[in-house]
This record gives C-alpha cells, sequence and structure tokens, in this order.
C-alpha cells in the first residue's frame, strides 16, 4: 500500500493521496489550490470519495485548495490545532487519528517549522510536511518556528519511528520523491550526529530569504485557502440584512465566517433546529440547542425567549437552522430582546439539488465545518 505522490513544480510541494482500496474513501494532505482540477481528475480516475483534507501546517510558499474541496467534492477539512487555522473543521492533536474507510491516519504533533507543524502516520509511511525533508528540513527563522523544537520533533518523535519507515516529505528541490527514517537518522546534514546546540547554531546561520508568497499565502491558509480578495472577503464578512428584513437582525454570516468566530470566542452558536433534526440529521459540537420550534407538529417553542436569555453572555450569537430560514425569524426574535443576532447562510443541510436532496449544495456539512451524527 503507497500514497499517490503527486506535485507541484511552482513552488516544489508534494500532495499526497491516501485511500482504502475496499471503500474507496480517501484522503490527501497538503493539496495545492493551483492543482485543484489535476487532483480531482485523480479521484476520478481512481473511483475515489474523499473524505478529508489534511495540512500539515499553514504554508508559506502556497495556497491549499482545502476549502474548495471542502465544496466541490464534500470532503471535511482537518488541521493542527497549534496552527490557527480556524475553518479546518477538526483541530487535531497528537496522537489523533483520522479515519477514511477501514483506514487511520495518526497525527504526531511534530513543532518546530511552526509551532503547530504536524506528520502523520500511516502503515510503514511518515508525512513529515517541512519537518523532515530529504537531507534537510525546515526553515525556523519565522511563522513560531523554533530550532530547539525541531530538534526535538526529528530526535524524539519521527526518529523513533521504525528505521524502515518511508519519508515522504512536504517539499524537495532536486527531483528526490522519498527516503526513509532509517536514512535520515544516519545521513541528514543538518541533523544526523549533531547535538541541540549545533543543530541550533546550523539553522541560526543558515540567512534564508523570505519565502516569495508568505504575505498572500499564511492569511489564506489560516481560512482553509479562501483568499482575501474579492470572493474571499464576502465569506470572511457579514452581509447586511436584505431589504425584506433590514434592520430586523444584526445581519447574514456564511458558515466559515460563524465558525470563526465561535473560535475566537467572540460569538456563541445556537441551533436553533428541532431536538429531532438534531438527533437524526447531525449536530455541531459545542452548540447551544434552544429549538425554534419542535418536532411534532413544529409548534413554536414556548420557551425559546428564557432559553435564549441563557445563553449570549455578552457575545454576538449567530443561529444555525436547516436552510438558513428558521433562523432568520430566530435572529428576528433574539434581536427584539436585545441581542446582536446574525443569521447563518446556508443553515446545517444547505439548498436542495435538482433531485430534492440536501447536503450537495452549500450548508454546514458540506464547507467541511465540524458535525457529528449520533
Amino acid at each position: 500500500m503507497k500514497p499517490i505522490q503527486l506535485f507541484d513544480p511552482a513552488s516544489s510541494t508534494y500532495t499526497y493521496v491516501l485511500f482504502d482500496q475496499v471503500t474507496r474513501d480517501a484522503l490527501i494532505i497538503d493539496p495545492v489550490d493551483e492543482q485543484i482540477e489535476r487532483d480531482l481528475a485523480v479521484l476520478h480516475e481512481y473511483g475515489l470519495k474523499l473524505v478529508w483534507t489534511v495540512e500539515t501546517h499553514a504554508h508559506a510558499d502556497h495556497i491549499t485548495s482545502a476549502g474548495q474541496l471542502a465544496e466541490l467534492a464534500g470532503a471535511r477539512t482537518a488541521a493542527p490545532q497549534g496552527c490557527g487555522i480556524g475553518t479546518a473543521g477538526m483541530q487535531l492533536q497528537h496522537g489523533d487519528t483520522l479515519p477514511f474507510g477501514g483506514e487511520r491516519l495518526l497525527a504526531l504533533h511534530t513543532p518546530g517549522h511552526t509551532a503547530g507543524s504536524m506528520s502523520y502516520v500511516w502503515h510503514d509511511h511518515v508525512f513529515t510536511g517541512d519537518t523532515l525533508l530529504i537531507n534537510g528540513c525546515g526553515r525556523t527563522d519565522f511563522q513560531s518556528g523554533s530550532a530547539s523544537d525541531l530538534y526535538r520533533s526529528l530526535t524524539e518523535v519521527l526518529f523513533a519511528l521504525p528505521d524502515a519507515t518511508t519519508v515522504w516529505p512536504g517539499h524537495d528541490y532536486q527531483g528526490r520523491t522519498h527516503s526513509t527514517i532509517g536514512q535520515e537518522k544516519k545521513g541528514n546534514a543538518r541533523v544526523a550526529g549533531k547535538s541541540e546546540a549545533e543543530f541550533v547554531a546550523i539553522m541560526e546561520a543558515l540567512q534564508l530569504p523570505k519565502p516569495r508568497r508568505i504575505d498572500e499565502a499564511v492569511p489564506a491558509n489560516l481560512s482553509s485557502g479562501l483568499r482575501h480578495d474579492v470572493d474571499g472577503a464576502l465569506l470572511l464578512q457579514p452581509r447586511p440584512v436584505a431589504a425584506a428584513h433590514q434592520g430586523s437582525y444584526a445581519g447574514d454570516v456564511s458558515p466559515q465566517l460563524a465558525w470563526q468566530w465561535v473560535q475566537a470566542g467572540e460569538a456563541v452558536l445556537v441551533d436553533v433546529r428541532s431536538d429531532a433534526e438534531r438527533e437524526w440529521v447531525g449536530f455541531v459540537p459545542g452548540a447551544v440547542p434552544v429549538a425554534w420550534k419542535q418536532w411534532p407538529g413544529m409548534t413554536m417553542n414556548p420557551a425559546f425567549d428564557q432559553q435564549l436569555g441563557g445563553v449570549a453572555q455578552g457575545k454576538k450569537l449567530v443561529l444555525l437552522c436547516r436552510s438558513g430560514v428558521r433562523s432568520i425569524a430566530a435572529a428576528k426574535r433574539a434581536t427584539e430582546l436585545g441581542f446582536e443576532a446574525y443569521n447563518i447562510l446556508e443553515g446545517f443541510e444547505g439548498d436542495p439539488d435538482a433531485h430534492a436532496h440536501r447536503g450537495l449544495k452549500g450548508g454546514w456539512r458540506h464547507h467541511g465545518l465540524p458535525w457529528r451524527q449520533n
């Protein structure tokens, strides 16, 4: 079992596709936005269903396509918790695993290149991002880098793996595709046989130029590749209330912006769907359930005002329903009660497609934001 290794010449970035041979469920590691058509074609060629996009860190030399793949392929997004990628649906910690079919990807926290950097183990393969390169390692002079942390990540975490483990790096600038842990332990020019002090001295003496795209790439990658241009800005700012409801609540927000506010502690997510919907369809971990109407009969919840009163704690309220309709009514009522309330566009399930099926056209789940099912 080997990964599919793909290459972006512009940034010398390797992207990896892993899949379960039975279910055809797949994940992709470090996808590049300029290669999205290629990656979608590879998924189609192999008959794969993409269930996860995974980042090793917030990249400075290219922009990820994770957000686009969540939209176009229905994948969920995952990233290291320490990287500040607030739009990622799964915030990974050391030891977490991502399931795809009957397979599992194991996350290892390997800080140093950045504080949140992670490597990932799959069978006898390790995907090291910019932490361990072939005969080298990632730089440590920007983006919360630390040469001492990187030394410990290399020598205590990655070099603790079996020598035969295949190393799949995030980059290579000389056409090399892979190595092994044993080879790097023995011959890596920067770390093999070096003390921590020697390694730190080597890293401090590199004097590398600033990455060409860092000012563009890092802000975009902190939002799963949603650029801060016209289209990206629309996703990450509130929208005025449409004329029919003008002035009746604070505004409309995209699911991505709502989640960003919640992650930053600026807002409380209130799920106004019925208890039955949350039980049957799925729920957002941490969301506060305050039904606008209840099943059966979809009758008004007489305790709505009282239940909402104990929720806000001085924060904005972002209200989620199935499709972004009931949450408008709930946002209007919350505003009347004195809260700063926003409607989440598209809702949990999004709009119906041509066959009246939801979950495929927009919505919280479709964008790869956190949710679970009982």
